[in-house]
């Protein structure tokens, strides 16, 4: 019989670590604080409506292809391709932008405002594409031994890209693009690392090639749940057991190791080796108590921005939405500039929108759309108190409806509304950032908490703020890295 593993965390990186584990022959047990699985991966039910809680779209689907053929299974899931991969709409204009893997049509979209579109995106994109090949394997796929091991894998990618860890993303699109909103449209990306694309180093450009040329983006038939619903239905047929409504506070450790997890009630579960798929930054701070993680210390780390998230039934279709969204204002740099430090709700935010009825329709009744809204907003570092987030909601729902010509407001069916507290207490987000530590330099790589614990030799990490980083592909490829190590070392 293998060796017995606690995870603490059903979330993608707790499950896709049990998966694999469960395959190499080793016993898996899963804790988990919320009351059902999947963490910010999840589900939401309302009155007959179905809403995805958190990501609603990835890329990179050949990781979960991966995935499953590495743990000897059919991939259970259908992908849906986005096309177009979303819509973007600035105030004060009637022009929506649909954005296209295909270039041709894409420089449609943008004829009248970038002249030669075409071929300032594809030599863009050409170095976009240089960047991640150059880099999967000797910085994304691998694990490190320490900063140096790190710093010498870094030293073996062409030294061409150097210059665009220290330029922003929004420095480096100044360098191909003379239109703003070509500029901002591009930029977008940084906004799924939870940061702007002025703070956001330009190698992450990467990602506009991921969009618009490697991958494109895909939904799961049925609903993003899909796949957290697939990876508990496995596991549970391997026999892996799954507590809920189970944290774990403390941990029993000696010179040896770490001996047990120790939930909210006391009880010690014991194992060989012990995984936390929560925040591998938090973690040792809050449940190990490690000064280098003090809460002065981690407040005064880079985190991504927190999500203000919005449920809505409405009834009626809305010609005006598509399934993916991005309705932005006409102060992108002031906006960037000040959404972080917020004390107060944002008069004019900027917010996205996700309407997966229009791909999966069971989603929401006949006749009725589900709209999930998303507002990043500053953690609770700076704004602390959320009481008014009826007011933000408010603000939100009346300038939609406003843009798409709809009165969303009278339709509503069913609404609930996620603050930055809300998403701290039902899934340990710290301050309630919503994708764990951001991508500087000094945040990325071997400085990054690492996936393997720095005293306790059978402690491990996965998930988002451990290597690789933050995105649902990055994760699945971290429960391939806490996979190699915890075999290779036990």
């Amino acid at each position: 019989m293998g060796k017995k593993v606690i995870i603490a965390g059903a979330g993608l990186g707790g499950l896709t670590t049990a998966l694999r584990l469960t395959t190499k022959g080793y016993q898996v047990e899963i804790l988990e604080k919320y009351h059902q699985a999947g963490g910010r991966l999840n589900e939401l039910k309302l009155d007959g409506f179905t809403f995805d809680v958190g990501p609603s779209f990835f890329s990179m689907s050949y990781e979960f292809d991966e995935l499953f053929k590495s743990c000897n299974m059919e991939n259970p899931l259908t992908y849906q391709q986005l096309d177009p991969l979303y819509v973007v709409n600035f105030a004060g204009s009637d022009k929506r932008y649909h954005i296209y893997k295909d270039l041709k049509k894409l420089a449609e979209e943008f004829k009248h405002i970038e002249p030669d579109f075409e071929a300032k995106a594809r030599k863009y994109l050409d170095n976009a594409k240089a960047i991640f090949h150059d880099t999967e394997y000797k910085v994304v796929k691998r694990n490190f031994n320490g900063i140096t091991d790190y710093l010498l894998s870094l030293a073996s990618v062409p030294w061409k890209h150097a210059p665009r860890m220290f330029r922003s993303m929004w420095a480096e699109l100044d360098k191909y693009f003379v239109s703003h909103e070509v500029k901002v449209i591009f930029s977008l990306v940084a906004f799924f690392l939870g940061d702007t694309p002025f703070a956001t180093p330009a190698v992450y450009k990467l990602l506009n090639y991921t969009e618009l040329e490697h991958d494109g983006y895909w939904n799961v038939k049925g609903g993003m749940y899909r796949i957290t619903e697939s990876l508990v239905n496995e596991l549970e047929r391997r026999g892996v057991k799954i507590h809920y409504n189970t944290e774990i506070v403390e941990v029993v450790a000696d010179r040896s190791g770490v001996k047990a997890f120790v939930d909210q009630h006391g009880k010690e579960w014991t194992g060989d080796i012990f995984v936390s798929n929560s925040d591998a930054a938090s973690f040792r701070g809050k449940i190990l108590k490690r000064k280098k993680y003090s809460e002065e210390r981690l407040d005064k780390m880079h985190w991504t921005l927190a999500p203000f998230t919005i449920y809505l039934g409405v009834r009626g279709k809305i010609d005006g939405l598509q399934h993916h969204n991005y309705f932005l204002g006409t102060n992108f740099e002031e906006y960037a500039d000040q959404i972080f430090k917020l004390s107060v709700n944002p008069q004019k935010p900027y917010y996205y929108v996700n309407v997966s009825s229009k791909s999966n329709p069971e989603c929401a009744p006949e006749g009725c759309e589900n709209l999930f809204i998303l507002c990043p907003v500053p953690d609770l570092r700076y704004k602390k108190s959320w009481k008014d987030e009826q007011e933000l909601a408010d603000t939100i729902i009346e300038d939609l409806g406003n843009r798409v010509g709809y009165d969303i407001k009278s339709n509503i069916i069913a609404q609930k509304i996620m603050s930055p507290e809300a998403w701290r207490d039902h899934f340990n987000l710290y301050r309630g950032s919503g994708l764990g530590l951001a991508h500087g330099l000094n945040q990325i790589g071997a400085f990054r908490p690492a996936n393997k614990d720095e005293e306790y030799s059978n402690l491990y990490y996965v998930g988002a703020s451990t290597i690789p980083g933050t995105g649902l592909p990055i994760v699945v490829i971290s429960s391939k890295l806490v996979t190699e190590r915890i075999t290779h070392e036990h």
